[in-house]
């Protein structure tokens, strides 16, 4: 199978993490028969340097013509001082609306190697963390209408307005069903149904939708307090989560942190079609950049969910998570995952590290 891949590989450590994604993309492409193409392009920072804009429209164009983009990380204090609509934040924000992308999926997994490196209780823990929050990108609260005003009484007041349609509850839900079908085929769709009208519409089109074309997937549902206290009083009992925007950002963030190390977490976001950004969710850590000390595995397991989610290839997927296994089982360590007893490597040589265990 011949695929083009786009690469931004952005700011701060973000080439050196995308390099080693690459590197473990090749091996895969050898050992199962693909041809994989690479075209390096600018967005962030390094575009406003050499273009004077984060996001040029080559960019935009190419990754349009691309079967998926893979992404490092943007941004670093160098252009703190540029007003928000140049800053290098905004072609992230850019790419997204222009691959039409609106769902956000994050997955937070504990892996055996590092079950200290989780703050919760050993016992909590025992059996393994594997929670993928699928979020709804473009809606809700944080697009919905705004405002304040002067209260004669209460003084300014502001106020926010959270907001969905059939249409955007029904396309996220495809994306949480197609997900679980890969998986465990259950979803926990988290609401606030005993408050919120949204979350009533939310709960019976997820309901009737999922029922209607996703008939072998089991949703049942939670609300989002009670989510967040499962999620540190019995992580395990997640598979699939399928939440709004707001909620979803709250919950995967604290997903991450139950699986104890940022530099291990990918990403993915995607709209109608196959083509998809796949990014690790950390940021571009200027401070190491350059250092050959960065951990290139939560850019590699991006990678990793672009041949499952895009190209559907689910054995090469598997190849990769199985790789990173038995790297970090055999003791193999980068600094932020470091403890006693290991053994250290920089960037370069946890990808070569993980593409010679393929």
């Amino acid at each position: 199978m011949n695929k083009h891949i786009a690469v931004l590989a952005g700011d701060g450590i973000g080439p050196e993490i995308t390099e080693g994604a690459i590197l473990v993309l090749k091996r895969v492409a050898e050992k199962y028969g693909h041809t994989f193409t690479f075209e390096h392009l600018l967005m962030g920072g390094c575009a406003i340097d050499a273009c004077g804009e984060p996001l040029p429209q080559t960019t935009v164009e190419r990754c349009l013509a691309s079967d998926s983009v893979l992404l490092g990380a943007v941004g670093g204090p160098k252009w703190d001082s540029l007003p928000g609509d140049k800053r290098p934040e905004k072609g992230l924000l850019g790419i997204r609306k222009a691959m039409g992308l609106y769902s956000n999926i994050r997955p937070a997994k504990l892996w055996a190697a590092l079950a200290d490196a989780s703050p919760l209780k050993a016992h909590l823990v025992q059996n393994g963390i594997e929670i993928i929050v699928v979020r709804e990108l473009t809606g809700g609260i944080y697009f919905g209408e705004r405002g304040k005003y002067e209260d004669e009484n209460m003084g300014e007041t502001a106020w926010d307005t959270e907001k969905y349609s059939v249409k955007e509850i029904e396309r996220i839900t495809r994306i949480a069903c197609e997900l679980a079908q890969k998986r465990s085929k259950k979803i926990i769709s988290v609401d606030k149904a005993n408050v919120l009208e949204s979350s009533r519409l939310w709960r019976k089109i997820v309901h009737t939708y999922a029922e209607k074309n996703y008939p072998d997937v089991e949703v049942c549902d939670m609300l989002v307090d009670n989510t967040a206290m499962q999620i540190v009083k019995n992580p395990a009992q997640f598979d699939v989560l399928l939440t709004s925007n707001m909620f979803g950002d709250i919950l995967s963030d604290e997903a991450a942190q139950v699986t104890g190390s940022i530099g291990m977490l990918a990403s993915s976001s995607l709209g109608d079609g196959t083509c998809g950004l796949y990014e690790p969710i950390h940021g571009s850590a200027p401070d190491i950049a350059g250092k050959d000390v960065a951990n290139p595995i939560a850019t590699i397991l991006a990678a990793a969910m672009m041949l499952r989610d895009s190209f559907d290839m689910p054995k090469e997927y598997a190849a990769i998570e199985c790789a990173v296994s038995k790297v970090l089982e055999s003791g193999v360590r980068t600094a932020d995952i470091m403890s006693e007893g290991m053994q250290l490597v920089g960037c370069r040589e946890m990808a070569r590290r993980i593409a010679e265990a393929i």
